[in-house]
């Protein structure tokens, strides 16, 4: 079978949910929707188009570094393997929803500012090119490595 990555840009609609699967394994959870705005050339105001909602879900190593970011109402970005999923409700009728494997969750920088917090890799001179843009020890500015 054929996988179907996409990307897909909005915003978190649910509370994430962490739970464990009945074999062990952390994944952590929520809904998203996307939708499309144009402006309406007739009315000269902004419409929405239809939305899009899928349930993403983050496993392994991803739970770290989107749990404490991803919260209701806030704008991301999330790409990954998506699929449809179909089930029964409780009320008998088959349903389908969209469903997404994560393999990258970020913040849509359009709509928000974040800070960032990890590791810098260090370049060694060695491997350093000539115009090598890295941080300075006393400022968050980028700092032209062939002038320092």
């Amino acid at each position: 079978m054929y996988e179907t990555y996409t990307t897909v840009i909005g915003t978190v609609i649910s509370n994430p949910r962490r739970r464990q699967t009945s074999a062990g394994e952390e994944v952590l959870s929520f809904r998203m929707a996307c939708n499309s705005r144009r402006l309406d050339k007739r009315s000269g105001e902004w419409a929405d188009g239809p939305a899009l909602y899928l349930t993403v879900s983050c496993w392994r190593r991803l739970i770290d570094g989107a749990a404490p970011v991803v919260a209701k109402g806030r704008p991301v970005i999330a790409h990954g393997q998506i699929k449809t999923n179909e089930y029964i409700s409780d009320s008998g009728e088959r349903r389908a929803d969209l469903e997404m494997t994560a393999s990258v969750i970020g913040m849509d920088l359009s709509r928000c500012t974040v800070s960032f917090e990890g590791m810098m890799p260090r370049p060694t001179t060695a491997t350093q090119s000539p115009g090598a843009e890295r941080v300075s020890a006393n400022s968050s500015d980028p700092v032209d490595a062939a002038a320092a």
